[in-house]
C-alpha cells in the first residue's frame, strides 16, 4: 500500500481549515488534493 504524502495531523487539520468556513475548492487547491481525496478522508472514521 501507498504512504500516505500527508501526516495524520496534517489531514485533520487540512479537514478544520474547511469547518472554519472556507470553501472545500481552498484548502484543496492550497495543499494539491481533489475534492473526492477531501472527502474521501472526511468519511473515514477517527
Amino acid at each position: 500500500m501507498k504512504r500516505s504524502k500527508f501526516t495524520e495531523e496534517q489531514l485533520i487539520g487540512i479537514l478544520r481549515e474547511q469547518d472554519a468556513g472556507a470553501k472545500t475548492a481552498d484548502p484543496c487547491r492550497r495543499h494539491g488534493i481533489s475534492s473526492a481525496t477531501f472527502y474521501a478522508w472526511k468519511a473515514r472514521p477517527c
